[in-house]
């Protein structure tokens, strides 16, 4: 398609002259600008798709994919509720729950927190609990004083394993002296650390016996927290789960975080849009750049006319010269991209140590480090969208140099 020829002539030409320098010096910010803008969407949008990842996975990893209620605030056939949603299909987990704010505290520290008690049997069978404990065993999570607490929380209270933790629940005991808030003291089995600092930092599960107890829900559960086997399959199987008997209210993951997870996705498009603003800005500097040097060659191309040059080869010389800019930035661009996600919490770090500064705060951004998912169709279609882009650029100045009329260039040489 292209001739050894104007290979030569179109490289002869993106190595500027001393005279020619300001033309060259826009080539490399054309070429710097793409590489930058291809690098800076592939790790946004990696890191987009990472944030979304892993806010899935510790959001649903903790809270289920369904919630399903009785009538009124106790479920007391909770059991039999629980192994009935099991049989229908699609359903991997069905456990009984009890939810609860309490405020917890210990050594003259308090922190409002969030009360889950649950069957030991099924917070073990919890991977992302059982596979994330930071200190002591799941194995103690037993009996009717003995809980499990988030490391953040542990930390904010100053508590360690086999300490003691008090919990204060919002609804007192009726006494002759006015109402007087349910205190109790329990040992703290074990600490979790799941990288989401809302729930390392706010939750609190014990044992549902013990919080039968505390909550004053003798024989009952306030829910059946379930997990299915597709997140997705929850609009097809709800009209299964309303038939269970007992099942009077059906809450799913996605009425309770579609705003969060709508929000995340409008962000990620506006981001999208905006940083390819960058690659369409370096796009019109190779615009501007091959411009110039057709008017800069204008005495060159005719010259090479007259020697028989035809025009679909000046056009191929100058659509060489963009593209060329384009390729080569883009190629910088995606291995800088790459390099960027698979080493961006070490950057990270870096970086915090050389500045000493906190760049990325777990109590801002929920999680304790920045995740990076690199999606290969994602980076193929920034990559071409580039590529098309550097290639679009360089048509008008090519059909402008083809234009050019050795007559009238040589005129008044």
């Amino acid at each position: 398609m292209f001739g050894a020829l104007e290979w030569a002539i179109a490289a002869r030409y993106l190595r500027a002259r001393r005279h020619e320098g300001f033309i060259s010096i826009i080539a490399w910010f054309s070429l710097i600008g793409i590489a930058l803008g291809v690098a800076t969407l592939i790790i946004v949008m990696s890191v987009m798709n990472g944030f979304r990842t892993e806010l899935m996975d510790r959001v649903l990893g903790l809270n289920g994919h369904v919630l399903v209620r009785g009538e009124g605030a106790r479920l007391t056939d909770f059991d039999g509720m629980a192994e009935a949603l099991r049989a229908v299909a699609g359903v991997k987990v069905a456990a009984p729950l009890i939810e609860g704010q309490v405020m917890a505290t210990a050594h003259k520290r308090a922190s409002g927190a969030l009360v889950r008690g649950m069957w030991p049997k099924d917070l073990k069978a919890r991977a992302i609990i059982a596979d994330n404990i930071y200190n002591g065993s799941i194995v103690d999570f037993a009996g009717k004083h003995n809980v499990l607490i988030g490391q953040r929380l542990a930390n904010k209270l100053g508590l360690r394993v086999g300490d003691k933790i008090t919990l204060v629940s919002p609804q007192g005991t009726a006494t002759a002296f006015g109402n007087v808030p349910r205190m109790k003291a329990y040992r703290v089995a074990a600490t979790f650390m799941v990288g989401m600092y809302e729930y390392d930092s706010t939750f609190i599960y014990m044992p549902l016996p013990a919080a039968q107890v505390f909550f004053r829900l003798k024989g009952a559960a306030s829910a059946v927290e379930m997990f299915l086997d597709d997140p997705n399959d929850v609009s097809r199987l709800r009209p299964a789960i309303r038939a269970v008997p007992g099942a009077a209210r059906v809450v799913d993951w996605q009425q309770l975080n579609s705003h969060f997870f709508q929000a995340l996705q409008v962000e990620r498009n506006v981001m999208f849009l905006i940083l390819t603003l960058i690659i369409l800005i370096a796009a019109f500097n190779i615009i501007s750049s091959l411009i110039m040097l057709v008017n800069d060659k204008g005495k060159a191309i005719a010259i090479l006319r007259t020697m028989g040059a035809t025009r679909g080869m000046i056009m191929r010389i100058f659509v060489i010269s963009g593209t060329s800019i384009g390729v080569t930035g883009t190629l910088v661009g995606f291995i800088l991209g790459l390099a960027f996600c698979l080493n961006i919490d070490t950057i990270r770090l870096w970086l915090e140590s050389l500045s000493g500064t906190e760049l990325w705060s777990p109590e801002i951004r929920f999680l304790s480090k920045i995740p990076a998912e690199v999606n290969n169709g994602e980076v193929v279609s920034v990559v071409l969208m580039a590529l098309v882009l550097s290639f679009l650029a360089t048509l008008y100045p090519a059909w402008r140099a083809a234009r050019i009329d050795p007559v009238e260039a040589l005129r008044y040489e």
